[in-house]
């Protein structure tokens, strides 16, 4: 394995000894700015930011800069740790999923301006299962397939959005699409680990709260940190 690409929140980085002794590089390139922390053999872009006092929303990252930087670095696949709501009761916060395919009816971002190029959007499959052997190796449970639906945000969903979900999706979050678009426009392989960190808007009888979120992102993101250690031990 060449140069791993990783794109997360700040939480899992917080955690994580993987970047000790990184250098965080600012680097321009035609789509804006993006800032990288870059370490023996890993490139990290926190996706909402490094500074806790701007906070990028989920409809404000520049997608098409994050990518295009790890591409520039080198980076020969990249790992997406994301943050996600459960729209099933029978996956519960804690749970780790993998997921093999998703679903964005909003608007997604593009490289492409004035070239007729539809790409097939897919994760790749390689890097999927990479991922499921690390989290097997390290004895995390993992779930090996699933169907993320991403939203546009910076807004929860409604109860009747996740009831109508749920009929063809696993989980909910607001930033993974974007990023295997990307990619995939890019020649990048890409796929993702996705924490369930909450249960989705009215699956359960207690109201959803950002509070619950961040706690549960927080309890996952050891769990994160431990797959990716495995996942830069296999060849």
């Amino acid at each position: 394995m060449g140069l791993l690409g990783v794109i997360s929140n700040k939480l899992v980085m917080e955690r994580s000894d993987l970047l000790r002794n990184s250098a965080v590089r600012s680097m321009k390139n035609k789509f804006g700015q993006a800032s990288v922390l870059i370490a023996d053999r890993i490139v990290w872009i926190l996706r909402h930011g490094n500074d806790t006092n701007k906070y990028i929303l989920p409809h404000l990252i520049n997608h098409r800069a994050n990518i295009q930087a790890l591409k520039d670095l080198d980076a020969t696949e990249i790992v997406g740790i994301n943050s996600t709501g459960s729209l099933k009761k029978d996956l519960c916060p804690g749970m780790i999923v993998v997921p093999d395919d998703f679903i964005t009816l909003t608007a997604t971002p593009t490289i492409q301006q004035n070239r007729a190029v539809h790409i097939t959007p897919s994760l790749n499959e390689k890097v999927r299962q990479k991922l499921i052997k690390a989290a097997l190796g390290s004895k995390i449970k993992v779930i090996k397939k699933g169907t993320y639906w991403q939203t546009q945000g910076p807004r929860l969903e409604t109860k009747a959005e996740i009831k109508m979900m749920a009929n063809f999706a696993d989980i909910v979050g607001m930033t993974m699409a974007n990023e295997a678009v990307i990619a995939l426009e890019m020649d990048l392989p890409y796929a993702s680990v996705c924490s369930i960190d909450n249960f989705g808007n009215g699956l359960l009888k207690k109201p959803l709260s950002m509070k619950e979120i961040i706690a549960g992102t927080r309890k996952n993101a050891d769990l994160m940190i431990r797959l990716l250690q495995s996942y830069l031990k296999l060849s």
